[in-house]
């Protein structure tokens, strides 16, 4: 497993300052936030920030997130993947190997939305390979469809494209309706990213983004995913993400350290 940490734990920092220190708190794997890789494109170029990351021996393992494709439609739509389609160019460029895809189908779903969303999938899947990239869609707690773990899982294997797999974000799995005995449904073929994050002690339906923390430190601890990457011998990244205001604040590097430390010990690591 390898460890990283998501650029949206600082978001407010500039992603050149976020970059050089992760790397001086001992970060060499990345999440990349797209909204802070297409501010710092637009100022500068890809081939910039390819060399930024080579410069600090940083691997951007992943990127999040892609939102809209799956049920969106009309002008929206196209405008989702027209965006989408110059998130595989960044990706390509960047030698991203994963592009996180939003499970966001809110709202009542129809037989039409659903074969809508297996569509968007398959074709997804198909333009993601051929640029070289894997989509992951994170299943969410609080959509329609899917938001547990069985539902993503049966989603995948019905799409049935090895450019196409699971982003298992600890946070929706434990807030949603997803179960542990779910956990035995990953296997090496379908699990493209992991994201961890624990919660404060509050009623798992309340839980937002705002009471996420670092993991192991909360009261949902990824203890049964952690034995459960073991047991499939998962060898992908494993990402702090905390998308929570309130740390944001605190400088990246220091940050970075302890959100490291953090992780490595989850998983059973030697700090480094």
């Amino acid at each position: 497993m390898k460890p990283a940490i998501a650029t949206v734990c600082s978001l407010e920092a500039p992603l050149a300052t976020v970059l050089g220190d992760y790397a001086a708190g001992h970060v060499d794997a990345v999440d990349l936030w797209l909204g802070q890789a297409e501010a710092f494109v637009q100022q500068h170029s890809v081939a910039a920030l390819k060399e930024l990351l080579e410069q600090h021996g940083i691997a951007a393992v992943a990127a999040s997130y892609q939102g809209g494709l799956l049920t969106s439609q009309g002008d929206a739509r196209r405008e989702h993947w027209r965006h989408f389609g110059e998130r595989l160019d960044l990706c390509r460029g960047l030698a991203i190997p994963v592009l996180v895809v939003a499970g966001d189908a809110f709202g009542p779903l129809g037989d039409d939305d659903l074969g809508r969303l297996t569509a968007s999938l398959v074709e997804g899947a198909a333009r993601a390979g051929d640029a070289g990239v894997r989509l992951a869609i994170e299943f969410d707690a609080r959509s329609s469809f899917p938001n547990n773990l069985q539902s993503a899982v049966a989603v995948v294997e019905q799409v049935g494209s090895p450019a196409l797999g699971l982003c298992l974000d600890w946070f929706q799995f434990t807030v949603g309706p997803s179960k542990p005995l779910d956990l035995w449904l990953l296997s090496n073929a379908n699990l493209a990213h992991v994201q961890l994050s624990d919660i404060i002690d509050v009623p798992r339906e309340m839980a937002a983004d705002a009471d996420r923390i670092l993991p192991g430190e909360g009261s949902s601890p990824p203890d049964d995913l952690v034995a459960r990457l073991g047991e499939i011998g998962y060898t992908g990244a494993v990402a702090v993400e905390l998308p929570n205001p309130a740390l944001w604040r605190v400088p990246p590097r220091q940050f970075g350290e302890i959100a490291m430390t953090a992780v490595r010990k989850v998983l059973g690591q030697a700090s480094m």
